[in-house]
């Protein structure tokens, strides 16, 4: 065995055994065994639609028609409903929070169990010292609990509702993608959290698909892919290659393809671009063909950067160029019309139509084209839907499927096809593969790179740092709404953008 912190990991907290859950058509969850231990952080990786949050979902409480056997301390448990979960120790931390928005902190903690007095009337000064008492298990003793939620940060709204889990006392704690909206150091605080509740006692399971993460967090790693369980080994004995071949079940040699096509002329230029308060004088040239990257630390800018060119956000002063021509935008349709398309990083709330269909996400950028005396006609588009579908890769390909159906992965594949749909000239992508598995990133990657390779200009905006390394042809660095500098290719590692977007050293020094 082997000791963390305050307790000697190697006591089974949880175990399933032989479980397994089905879909109409899909067997989601095949025959899964496996062993989470307390004091221990263990990651739980696999493609979207391994059958991860599945699982989850299952020891959770979330189904009631799973077979096999889940143990708690190794006492069999019935895991029908969220709330017996709930009162067996299981805490759940989803990749989308839970809170509500219009409501203080303490109330978003508490919800569910607020203090009374008198029977009826809410007890106040308990509930400030019970939400109190659960935001010190994150370290946010300092923060107010009676302040909006809608007041405080992306990474302060991440531990509200770890506080908000914490609050029932839970014995098992799982994670699902929790640094997906963090910057570098947020993660590195959430991370410290995680150290601490591991350390006295409690089992943490680990939901990502960043493999350094996994190497950073993690003391034993379990992989899944469809449905099944691949293996679980010790963090110290797999290396990141087995991993992934793990998870797409094949040896990915080179993650990211060589460029076929030439670079050429300087098609797109950005001069003196300003909104006051986000960006500042940013100027840049970009090449037709060319996949042109910008890094920054959260907040710096970039996506602020991408609304403007694209016609998303108003532009104070400075000009959109193409091809020599001034076309800066009116607003998102005039961008739309003139070549532009933008990929936004929230797929939920910026990209997609959930309740659609794959085929009416596919081809909403595309109405206007196929409409005739303001009568849409989908006969117009032809075959662009499953084009798209073939060429990313879409599981399942039907182009009936509702789009709020499919894992994460699947659903920026489609996001992608819409904008690709349209045929831009220059495309904008706004951390186009957060939240996705190894196996959906490479198809974004190799699509992208295609696209390039055909002439079309792509500005990526990434803190993916592998990411921006391996497909981008230069970069420039963002600081503060500030262009700081350009980094080119035979100088452009993971190292030199980290250093130049913190701010360590001369940006000059490694153009």
């Amino acid at each position: 065995m082997r000791k963390w912190g305050y307790v000697l990991a190697g006591k089974v907290a949880l175990e399933v055994k032989n479980v397994s859950k089905r879909f109409p058509g899909t067997l989601a969850v095949d025959n899964v065994s496996v062993e989470f231990h307390q004091g221990e952080v263990h990651a739980l990786m696999g493609e979207n639609g391994a059958g991860k949050s599945t699982l989850m979902k299952m020891i959770a409480g979330s189904y009631n028609d799973y077979t096999g056997d889940i143990l708690i301390d190794g006492e069999e448990k019935l895991l029908h409903t969220p709330s017996i979960s709930k009162k067996n120790g299981i805490g759940m931390i989803y990749q989308e929070l839970s809170l509500a928005r219009p409501i203080s902190i303490a109330e978003n903690i508490l919800v569910g169990r607020l203090p009374v007095k008198y029977g009826v009337v809410l007890d106040k000064s308990k509930m400030i010292k019970e939400a109190k008492k659960c935001l010190a298990t994150v370290k946010l003793e300092s923060l107010d609990p009676e302040k909006n939620i809608s007041e405080i940060s992306q990474h302060q709204a991440q531990l509200v509702e770890i506080a908000k889990v914490m609050g029932n006392n839970p014995n098992i704690l799982v994670f699902d993608e929790p640094t997906s909206a963090l910057s570098r150091e947020e993660v590195e605080m959430l991370f410290n959290i995680i150290t601490d509740l591991k350390n006295k006692g409690m089992a943490i399971i680990y939901i990502s698909h960043h493999i350094p993460e996994i190497f950073r967090i993690a003391d034993r790693v379990t992989v899944m892919r469809d449905g099944k369980k691949i293996d679980t080994r010790s963090i110290d004995d797999v290396k990141p290659e087995e991993l992934v071949q793990m998870m797409v079940g094949k040896t990915i040699d080179k993650f990211y393809s060589k460029r076929k096509g030439k670079i050429g002329d300087t098609y797109l230029e950005v001069q003196d671009l300003t909104r006051y308060g986000f960006v500042h004088n940013i100027s840049f040239k970009a090449r037709k063909g060319e996949i042109l990257g910008f890094m920054g630390l959260s907040g710096a800018g970039r996506t602020e950067l991408a609304r403007c060119i694209v016609g998303i956000d108003p532009i104070d002063k400075g000009k959109v160029i193409k091809d020599g021509e001034d076309v800066t935008p009116k607003n998102y349709d005039d961008g739309i019309n003139k070549g532009f398309a933008y990929l936004s990083e929230d797929r939920k709330s910026q990209g997609l139509f959930l309740r659609l269909t794959n085929e009416e996400n596919i081809l909403s950028a595309l109405i206007p084209e196929y409409s005739r005396s303001g009568i849409y006609k989908r006969s117009n588009a032809g075959n662009i839907v499953m084009e798209q579908i073939e060429k990313l890769k879409v599981s399942p390909p039907n182009p009936k499927v509702g789009v709020g159906s499919l894992s994460g992965g699947n659903q920026q594949k489609i996001l992608l096809g819409k904008w690709l749909a349209t045929e831009p000239d220059v495309l904008i992508l706004d951390e186009p593969t957060r939240g996705v598995d190894v196996g959906a990133k490479q198809v974004i990657h190799d699509v992208v790179t295609q696209l390039a390779d055909n002439g079309t200009t792509v500005l990526l905006m990434t803190s993916d740092l592998p990411e921006l390394v391996g497909l981008s042809d230069r970069a420039y660095v963002i600081r503060g709404g500030h262009m700081i500098g350009e980094i080119g290719k035979e100088k452009l590692t993971e190292e030199t953008a980290l250093l130049a977007a913190n701010g360590e050293g001369s940006v000059c020094d490694v153009c």
